[in-house]
């Protein structure tokens, strides 16, 4: 993590202890960025929580950057988050958006069958929180990428004992500049402009 998302961590567990949230639970994907965040989001909540690693809700998973032709470069860095996404498509050319699904449902029916726990802190992805929040809000096997998720965000859900007993509270919080007023652009716009620079400059190629 940089310095930048070490303060949204932190702001985050600020954001909990001042709405006098306590945890029962912590689970990660087990990507050290995520186990980062929990420990700085847990230092200032004062709890003694060993995070779960649930592996199984890591983030879309990419293929070689370097099999992407120019022409399909934009679609494979944007389109896993425009708009309905189809589960055919794939993230930089690798794992799918129903490959995902695949993954990330059965862990979420494996948590809420289990009655040991009232409020769990997730720390995961933009794409997994996109793959729970789209259930959670269709109660279907869909996938909304158009739902903003900026680094360090917050999404808040009620959850019942029913399959389709769901209630999203608000989704991308994200402390300490919740307005997110510099925000003009995605992750992964900024990082498909950041691909390009780097590809043209090695290839000495024009602006795609």
């Amino acid at each position: 993590m940089n310095a930048a998302g070490r303060a949204q961590a932190t702001a985050a567990g600020q954001a909990f202890v001042a709405a006098g949230l306590r945890f029962d639970r912590v689970i990660v994907s087990g990507l050290p960025r995520t186990v980062e965040t929990a420990a700085r989001v847990l230092a200032e909540t004062g709890q003694a929580i060993t995070p779960e690693v649930w592996e199984e809700l890591q983030e879309l998973r990419g293929g070689r950057l370097s099999q992407i032709p120019d022409a399909e470069l934009r679609a494979a860095f944007t389109g896993a988050f425009d708009g309905l996404v189809p589960e055919h498509s794939r993230f930089l050319g690798g794992e799918s958006i129903g490959a995902l699904l695949d993954r990330v449902h059965p862990a979420l029916a494996r948590l809420r069958a289990d009655p040991d726990w009232d409020t769990v802190l997730l720390v995961l992805h933009g794409g997994v929180n996109r793959a729970i929040l789209s259930l959670a809000l269709t109660g279907q096997r869909l996938f909304l990428g158009g739902l903003a998720q900026t680094a360090g965000c917050i999404n808040a859900l009620d959850v019942g004992s029913a399959p389709g007993d769901w209630v999203v509270r608000f989704t991308n919080y994200a402390p300490p500049l919740p307005l997110q007023q510099d925000a003009r652009h995605t992750t992964m716009e900024k990082l498909y402009e950041q691909y390009i620079l780097s590809r043209q400059a090695k290839s000495g190629s024009d602006p795609i």
